[in-house]
């Protein structure tokens, strides 16, 4: 018996977390954390001993296949490759570039393959291209861009280093941080506390974090813009900010303390569900900490409000001289300086819009809620076909129950994807990449957004079998296929041949070498490709640093505390809530607000085939408070129906106080049962799509992010009689 075993890291979400794989003859047989890795330190979740499970599923695709009928056979990769481009090139030839849209989903940022994606985005012209980014973190990109000069400098909350540490719309005890990487946090919040510092978790839910804080406040989903105004205005009118900072870092300060010159606890309590009190406590301990940071993410990134909150967050870190210090709000400084040079690209907002002209461009790139009407509205620039790339947005994205047949409808569409996923099944081609445990690389992305700066590098496990492909090469060699050649047979081998030696670990060497830790500035001593390769657990790059002054983009190198289109928007919020509309005012017919959550063993679709990782009870449920349940005469595991404006399902209740009374929580990523779908342990698991609730028009009116979170529902019921098979949902058709 052959016995080995593997330092690298688990890519499944973006901690990253450092891992040791065991391998027997060939198969995993044990994954632990690594104590040596330099980031995680030992710390895994549940879902990285999931990778061996992944990487042997016999339901991931091995080879490509082609859709014949209502069935997939195999085919060979030169003629997958050869009726791809020829049938692109037709599309494109009869209807233009933008004829062409794609979409690539969150797992594409896992590797360093993306640089790959962005090339074939390039080179398809297409106008119609879209991400998971649109459905998860644009409001924080567009504040960054808005107040720094740049979407990627989104700042990290340096966890290690605070006295103070306040989490807003964010559950890391879960999800280990998002745009703020640090796996192992509960230890890290623990350890916030241990040095006598304080947590603060302000969520409508008492999640798994809260659990480990000194206080937790229910916010109203969708109060969280007017607590963090009654805060600012609190920090602002006591003279609690830091005068140096607001000085030396801020412009546009006078128009911001007129915004909040009015806007008191007392006017923000009723909308923002906390009483006044609580509001200008937290201000002033924020004001008074040695070291304070408001972190927040997803939770109130997916609102209508998701750019204002994140302003907000930003500016309060910045007036209390908590920006670009230890404690506070920091940059990375990565092995690849990714951030200091992408602040030069155009943010194209606005460039060109959707079909109906009222979604702008943003990064080049549109949200994805407008796809499916994309697709399915006839006329000039509708898009004939579509590439898809690590990505399921039938479930991930809110689309009316419309996706399924706009993707049903195209001419042509090719997916790259290790599964037959509920948007794959309506692919003409799918083209399976490697496992994860089958590539070796230096990830570029989640070193910018890490609590510690360090390098680490990801082993191969396993060889590839003869003839897989990687996520890069496939995507390389789908560019060779859609850009203008002449002589393609001759030319085409040639620029094949060019892009198979460039592999993005041969990329990222270079970007390395010319990066802060690089040969080309530290000379003999700097680091390589190869010294990270030799340190089985990373090699550590020290403490977050104060580098503001390096990064920022904007024209006068200062933060804008007060972007006019913020301010603008801002008011019409207030004027909304004096006319009683504010966000938490209840919907017509509609009395409870339905928020997301996470839960360990779970992330979005991508796990729902591990058995491993579906042992135990039924986690898409509807989280409902006992008083709410009560009121509706329902008991904990009965069938209700959950309907929204544009959709109802049907799934099973879960009674808790963990909950606010008025809110409701469902987990997205479920629903497998459709026809077709190649997840044979996934489709035999209870679940709903609870993006069937979510209306695609209701995007947050600033980055054009769907609003996924906080929308109005009612809950009822289910008689014995009328209910339907556990899980079932429907959509209701909304007017094209």
């Amino acid at each position: 018996m052959s016995t080995r075993t593997v330092a690298r890291q688990c890519t499944l979400c973006e901690a990253h977390c450092g891992i040791l794989v065991t391998v027997e003859d060939e198969r995993v047989t044990r994954i632990e954390g690594n104590r040596d890795d330099v980031l995680s330190k030992g710390y895994i979740c549940p879902k990285a001993t999931a990778m061996g499970g992944l990487h042997h599923d016999p339901d991931r695709l091995r080879t490509p296949v082609r859709r014949v009928g209502d069935r997939f056979e195999p085919i060979g990769w030169e003629e997958a490759f050869r009726e791809i481009g020829q049938r692109l090139r037709a599309i494109r030839t009869a209807h233009g570039p933008s004829a062409i849209g794609m979409y690539m989903g969150n797992p594409a940022a896992h590797s360093s393959s993306v640089l790959y994606g962005a090339l074939l985005r390039a080179a398809l012209l297409t106008r119609n291209f879209f991400t998971a980014s649109s459905i998860d973190q644009f409001p924080q990109e567009f504040a960054a861009w808005r107040m720094f000069g740049s979407n990627a400098l989104m700042p990290v909350t340096d966890i290690d280093r605070t006295d103070r540490l306040v989490i807003l719309g964010a559950n890391p005890a879960v999800s280990n941080g998002s745009i703020t990487t640090m796996p192992g946090a509960k230890q890290r919040i623990r350890d916030v506390r241990g040095r006598g510092g304080t947590v603060v978790v302000i969520d409508p839910r008492r999640t798994e974090t809260a659990r480990l804080a000194d206080e937790h406040v229910a916010v109203a989903p969708g109060g969280d813009v007017y607590l963090l105004l009654g805060m600012l205005h609190v920090l602002v009118t006591e003279g609690l900010y830091d005068e140096r900072a607001v000085r030396e870092q801020c412009a546009d300060w006078e128009p911001l303390r007129r915004l909040v010159a009015d806007l008191t606890p007392e006017r923000m309590a009723p909308h923002a569900g906390v009483d006044s009190d609580t509001i200008r406590r937290l201000a002033r301990e924020h004001a008074a900490a040695p070291s304070a940071v408001l972190y927040a993410r997803i939770g109130v990134c997916q609102q209508v409000t998701g750019t204002l909150t994140h302003w907000l967050v930003n500016t309060i870190n910045a007036v209390t001289g908590n920006l670009d210090r230890a404690g506070g709000q920091m940059f990375a400084t990565p092995p690849v300086d990714a951030a200091r040079y992408v602040k030069h690209l155009p943010m194209g907002h606005g460039a060109w819009t959707d079909r109906s002209g009222a979604h702008k461009s943003f990064r080049s790139e549109l949200p994805v809620g407008v796809l499916a009407e994309d697709i399915l509205t006839e006329g000039p620039g509708q898009i004939k076909a579509m590439i898809t790339y690590a990505g399921n947005p039938v479930l991930s994205t809110p689309q009316s129950g419309r996706l399924d047949a706009a993707l049903s409808s195209l001419d042509f569409y090719v997916a790259v994807d290790m599964y037959i996923t509920e948007t794959t099944r309506h692919a003409d081609i799918i083209l399976p990449p490697v496992s994860p445990l089958e590539r070796e690389e230096l990830n570029i992305l989640f070193p910018v957004f890490s609590v510690r700066n360090n390098a680490r590098y990801d082993a191969k496990v396993f060889e590839p079998s003869a003839g897989a492909l990687e996520d890069w090469q496939i995507l390389a060699r789908l560019v060779t296929e859609v850009v203008p050649l002449p002589a393609r047979r001759i030319t085409g081998r040639a620029v094949d041949g060019v892009l198979a030696r460039i592999s993005p670990l041969r990329l990222t060497a270079a970007a390395v070498a010319t990066g802060p830790y690089g040969m080309l500035r530290k000379g003999r001593k700097g680091l390589t490709i190869k010294r990270i390769r030799e340190a089985p657990g990373g090699i550590d790059l020290g403490p977050l640093r104060p580098r503001l002054h390096e990064l920022i983009g904007t024209p006068d190198r200062k933060v804008q505390v007060a972007p006019p289109d913020f301010l603008a928007e801002v008011r019409q919020i207030l004027e909304d809530a004096d006319a009683g509309r504010a966000l938490t005012a209840p919907g017509e017919g509609f009395d409870l607000k339905l928020i997301g959550r996470r839960h360990l063993r779970s992330n979005n679709s991508w796990l729902h085939n591990i058995p491993s990782m579906m042992k135990g009870r039924d986690r898409c449920t509807v989280l409902i408070h006992p008083d709410d349940a009560t009121e509706r005469g329902l008991a904990d595991g009965d069938s209700a129906t959950v309907a929204s404006p544009v959709g109802a399902i049907t799934l099973p209740v879960e009674i808790s106080d963990d909950i606010r009374p008025g809110v409701v929580a469902i987990p997205h990523g479920w629903g497998h049962g459709e026809p077709g779908v190649g997840w044979s342990v996934a489709a035999a698991q209870p679940g709903v799509n609870v993006n069937l609730l979510h209306d695609p028009a209701l995007t947050d009116p600033l980055s054009g992010a769907a609003a996924v979170n906080n929308t109005w529902v009612r809950v009822s019921r289910v008689s014995t009689e009328a209910a339907r098979p556990t899980g079932e949902s429907e959509a209701i058709a909304t007017p094209t």
